[in-house]
């Protein structure tokens, strides 16, 4: 397979950065998306040239770091995979492929397709998570009587991998599938009761504080998220917000 790839291009945080075009040959349509762009770093290298930085770590859909936006879609053509189980096949020879970063303010580029998407890290800060008691008077999670659909609701948000697939997807650069799906993940479970006021309120002021838009309900987070979480864990937080403040 033979392609024309067009990659952003960007030295740092600061530099205007550019479309760069990278022809390519000997593609096999079983390679990864990742495997093709270890091809292209490897033949620039030998030329002497500054290797292409991308995010990657597990390569088998688990992480999320590999987040990339591909002719116009966060994680490619295909649907619930990450970049790294987006295989070469979907793609025709001699097509011409668009490599890009995410976009978005709270996602500043640090070099070429590297976002810093530690803004996702804070907002776990501010409250995802539970707070356990290790005094030695606690009691086993599993003792706990949960409804199943509970406990599969709550399974389902928390296969969220913070990709930010939701974010670079969106008009307006939102972060409320992310957030929801975290807030969610608790909110089903009797564990998270006890802090759920707090962590709601908090999660969602630090998502606003970062910079992240509002949701408008265009629906295109849950299209390309990789692990499909669906909108209504957004409707999820919506209902634990409401319940926050109007008990605050």
């Amino acid at each position: 397979m033979k392609l024309t790839l067009k990659i952003w291009r960007q030295k740092g945080p600061n530099d205007k950065g550019h479309m760069a075009t990278y022809p390519i040959d000997n593609i096999d349509g079983d390679m990864s998306f990742l495997e093709m762009l270890d091809i292209l770093n490897e033949e620039l290298i030998v030329k002497g040239d500054d290797p292409i930085a991308f995010d990657h770590d597990c390569r088998e859909g688990i992480c999320g770091a590999c987040s990339l936006y591909i002719n116009g879609e966060a994680h490619g053509p295909d649907r619930a995979v990450t970049t790294c189980q987006l295989h070469m096949r979907k793609f025709s020879d001699g097509e011409t492929i668009y490599i890009e970063p995410w976009r978005a303010k709270a996602f500043p580029v640090i070099k070429d397709l590297v976002v810093d998407r530690s803004a996702f890290d804070r907002i776990i800060a501010a409250g995802g998570f539970v707070s356990v008691n290790t005094s030695g008077n606690t009691v086993d999670a599993n003792a706990i009587p949960i409804p199943k659909a509970d406990a599969d609701a709550a399974f389902e948000a928390a296969t969220c991998i913070g990709c930010g697939a939701c974010v670079a997807s969106c008009v307006n650069s939102s972060a409320m599938l992310f957030v929801s799906a975290k807030v969610s993940q608790f909110a089903f479970l009797p564990q998270g009761q006890v802090e759920a006021k707090e962590r709601v309120m908090n999660m969602v002021n630090m998502m606003d504080e970062e910079g992240f838009g509002n949701c408008s309900n265009t629906g295109a987070c849950e299209v390309e998220c990789p692990k499909e979480i669906t909108l209504s864990s957004i409707a999820k937080m919506n209902r634990e917000y409401l319940k926050a403040v109007v008990s605050k």
